[in-house]
């Protein structure tokens, strides 16, 4: 049997950036790049140079997760194994005036970083996909649909610029966020009491510390102040979401009676060879609807007791990873849905016409008056015939194509933004 987490069950993340960054490998060598910084920070040159050789060593993540059990949780025993692996006159300096937190915070926080590297570059390239079909089509005619049901015309551009408007909203807090993201050392209780004994200034060393992982230096050890996960958890909720939307309209876009986009490379079926799925949207979509629960579970670690907290600590670990997971491979996903995704402006010129020009009642109310308009609906529901003939008016006054409204200037204002 093999313990290797080989994404069967996911296919939204498998293969994707987010999935290497957030491997159990991954979190071992954050672990592992924290007390080697750890070490540089406060050791003798000598003893801080071997254990970050030492660091830079094989360790076993699977042995150390069975050996995690009696500490309830991983740093415990590989601060036993590091120990062993430097010589002698190294090892009072492994781990020094450290706890367990500090070195699995601070590595949470790196692969947080790590793994929202290629979010952002994913959402930039998904949001440069949307911006050239946005632009593309700033004209393109099309339905609005409000409560399921066509409303009055749109077009296409306005819609893709709308797209990229929540995905540059997301870049922007996932790039906020990942600046703040801090390195955690606090020692026993989140005073740096044991620093201190050491002869260290603890503001020095929390600083340089952070500086040698290249993470935020925090005002205060955050043991119990878990700010840093509740900002993360509310960025990469919104990012989910934000991906979401576009997955959700390109779902009702590309089915089959509507067809007015479509992906670039649609999924086959197992049993019905004619379909062509929009299965990187379904792998979005799944990911949107998973991910509010995971933030759930961070944001209710923030009611965390005491100095450090029994349970709450422990909670987030894989929500955090599971949601580093879900955005990262929704993120890389929406890259290829945008980049691939094709528009049919003669579908949706085709269902603009499903309504007899009664897309546009709106513009004639203030003519006719809301009464004769119902009275004309009617008429056109009853009979077919178009909405200009019924109400005896130029069919200029019901080509959908002439009540946009600001759409092309609100498209152009959209792409503007950087």
């Amino acid at each position: 049997m093999t313990y290797d987490d080989a994404g069967l069950l996911a296919p939204g993340r498998a293969g994707s950036p987010a999935e290497a960054a957030t491997s159990d490998a991954a979190f071992l060598r954050a672990m592992l790049d924290a007390e080697a910084a750890l070490a540089r920070v406060q050791a003798p040159r000598e003893a801080a140079q071997a254990i970050t050789a030492a660091c830079a060593g094989t360790f076993d993540a699977r042995d150390l997760a069975l050996r995690a059990r009696p500490g309830g949780n991983p740093v415990v025993p590989l601060v036993a194994d590091l120990t062993a692996a430097v010589p002698e006159a190294a090892r009072p300096y492994v781990h020094r005036g450290a706890t367990s937190q500090d070195i699995l915070d601070t590595a949470a926080m790196l692969v947080a970083s790590r793994t929202l590297a290629a979010v952002l570059g994913d959402l930039e390239s998904a949001a440069g996909a949307l911006r050239a079909l946005a632009a593309a089509h700033r004209d393109t005619v099309m339905p609005g649909r409000t409560l399921t049901q066509h409303a009055v015309p749109t077009t296409f551009g306005l819609k893709a610029a709308g797209w990229r408007a929540l995905l540059l909203d997301a870049r922007d807090r996932i790039a906020a966020v990942r600046d703040r993201l801090p390195a955690q050392l606090g020692g026993a209780a989140g005073t740096l009491a044991a620093f201190r004994t050491y002869g260290r200034d603890p503001a020095a060393l929390v600083t340089g510390y952070a500086r040698e992982l290249g993470l935020a230096a925090p005002p205060l050890p955050w043991h119990t102040l878990r700010t840093p996960l509740a900002d993360l958890a509310g960025a990469l909720a919104f990012t989910a979401g934000a991906l979401g939307k576009l997955a959700a309209d390109v779902l009702t876009l590309s089915r089959t009676e509507i067809g007015e986009v479509g992906e670039d490379a649609g999924g086959g079926s197992s049993a019905m060879p004619h379909k062509a799925n929009p299965v990187r949207a379904t792998l979005i979509a799944a990911a949107a609807r998973r991910a509010p629960a995971l933030a759930a579970v961070l944001y209710g670690s923030v009611v965390a007791e005491d100095e450090r907290p029994a349970g709450a600590w422990h909670a987030e670990w894989e929500p955090l990873r599971d949601l580093l997971r879900l955005v990262g491979g929704a993120a890389h996903t929406a890259a290829g849905l945008a980049g691939g995704l094709r528009a049919d402006p003669g579908r949706m010129r085709a269902n603009l016409g499903l309504t007899e020009g009664l897309i546009v009642s709106e513009r004639l109310v203030a003519r006719f008056g809301r009464q004769r308009l119902v009275r004309a609906a009617e008429e056109v529901r009853d009979t077919g015939a178009p909405l200009a003939e019924v109400l005896g008016v130029d069919p200029a006054l019901t080509d959908p194509a002439r009540y946009t409204g600001a759409a092309g200037e609100l498209t152009d204002r959209a792409l503007e933004r950087n």
